[in-house]
């Protein structure tokens, strides 16, 4: 590799663990050998319960999603957040697929995305969509993603790849990345349950994101599982160190 990408967890994965208790469920992260996790709520704590524990446990936050009700409805509360746990990514995780039904709906959707990811550059975070399958439909002739993608500024939103979600939606991870070049800092590594059990070929994504040089963080996310989600996010850790990318 031409450089060393941190692999963080996406704690989506482990909700249930981090319900019952935020701070254990972070310290067992950690020492399976995470060097971060991508916060999606606090579990049973708030956000600076959630940074002392992240502190504690030695991880460092490498991304929030934020859902674009609570995006619209306290847009400040959400830079807060990002700036108390000393994130520089904020990603709108999805958007009802019920509203892609034109290509001028998709347009105004990235036009709204856009000027939320202008208010984040003007403090240092950088913002992005994350994508699933029912972004890569074909509406107007093009795939939603585009049309969403071309309203805005690159360097006011961006694109958090989700390597399983691209796949299903009929597209190549691999040129997906190669695509969107620079719009895109961090990576979901997904499959269909653990990583390596399902359809997606990661040596293909890692080879991409080499090539083009601007992930600064792949996150796991496991949403099925043949195990107790904990063990299923240990384990997907372990097939990457496998394929030396941790």
């Amino acid at each position: 590799m031409s450089k060393k990408i941190p692999i963080a967890l996406q704690l989506w994965s482990v909700r249930n663990d981090t319900a019952r208790d935020f701070a254990a469920t972070v310290g067992d992260v950690a020492r399976m050998g995470y060097a971060g996790v991508e916060i999606a709520g606090f579990g049973n704590t708030d956000a600076k319960g959630a940074k002392a524990a992240l502190d504690a446990a030695g991880l460092k936050v490498a991304g929030i999603h934020a859902g674009i009700t609570q995006l619209r409805a306290d847009l400040n509360q959400c830079i807060d957040e990002a700036l108390l746990l000393g994130t520089r990514h904020m990603t709108c995780p999805w958007w009802p697929p019920g509203h892609y039904h034109s290509g001028a709906a998709c347009t105004r959707l990235g036009e709204e995305l856009g000027a939320l990811g202008a208010t984040f550059r003007s403090h240092g975070i950088q913002f992005a969509f994350h994508n699933h399958a029912s972004e890569l439909a074909i509406v107007d002739g093009r795939r939603v993603l585009d049309w969403m993608l071309d309203a805005a500024a690159p360097r006011d939103l961006g694109c958090q790849a989700d390597v399983y979600w691209i796949q299903v939606g009929g597209k190549n991870p691999a040129d997906f990345i190669r695509e969107q070049g620079r719009r895109i800092r961090t990576v979901h590594l997904k499959d269909e349950k653990e990583i390596g059990t399902g359809p997606v070929n990661f040596e293909e994504v890692f080879t991409a994101v080499e090539t083009i040089g601007a992930v600064e963080w792949y996150i796991v996310e496991v949403e099925q599982y043949n195990h107790a989600p904990l063990e299923s996010v240990r384990l997907s850790l372990e097939q990457l160190k496998k394929w030396k990318k941790a």
